[in-house]
């Protein structure tokens, strides 16, 4: 054994202890999913202010229908979408396994139906605008129903992922809940 100033054990360098100051690799998962679920969570909280917004506008009528249209059905039910990413968020500092399931249940029913429900009801409309080339509702001088498609498909692009990174996080957690109980 080495002593601090003194001689080193024959056959070391004193760089054996390495190995042992690795950190264990589903830890270094777990801070890389959480990082890239944060990620995914702020942008959907980005377009759900914008849809928000979309929302307000309408309802209010702070600018002419010509400039935003009133929102269509699906856009309510979707509102409660950030309930999902805040119990997300919610699970991190703790590892909590059972807010993170309930973000992943809740990112379904309020977030991926919502948006299917919308794809569907919207669909007529595109249908209309695409072969007739006529739209009735307009956001800033865009077809509605062209950038509500748009935000559809980016939202569900970001739920899908947040879902993914979800999954693989708790089965992160739970490789870190057998080692120990292995102890």
């Amino acid at each position: 054994v080495a002593s601090r100033g003194g001689p080193r054990a024959a056959g070391t360098d004193g760089s054996d202890f390495q190995h042992r100051e690795r950190v264990a690799s589903h830890y270094q998962m777990s801070v890389t999913l959480k990082s890239e679920i944060k990620k995914l969570i702020y942008t959907h909280v980005v377009l759900w202010l914008l849809l928000l917004a979309q929302m307000v506008v309408g309802h209010l009528k702070l600018l002419p229908h010509d400039q935003v249209a009133m929102p269509y059905q699906w856009e309510y039910p979707y509102l409660l979408s950030i309930l999902p990413s805040l119990l997300g968020l919610l699970s991190f500092p703790r590892n909590n396994i059972s807010y993170l399931v309930l973000s992943m249940i809740s990112t379904g029913l309020f977030s991926m139906a919502p948006l299917i429900y919308g794809a569907m009801e919207m669909f007529p409309m595109a249908q209309q605008l695409y072969r007739h080339g006529k739209a009735y509702r307009f956001i800033f001088g865009f077809s509605a129903v062209s950038v509500m498609y748009l935000v559809v498909v980016v939202a569900a692009q970001v739920h899908g992922w947040q879902l993914y990174y979800s999954k693989k996080l708790l089965d992160s957690w739970f490789t870190s809940t057998q080692e120990k109980k292995k102890k």
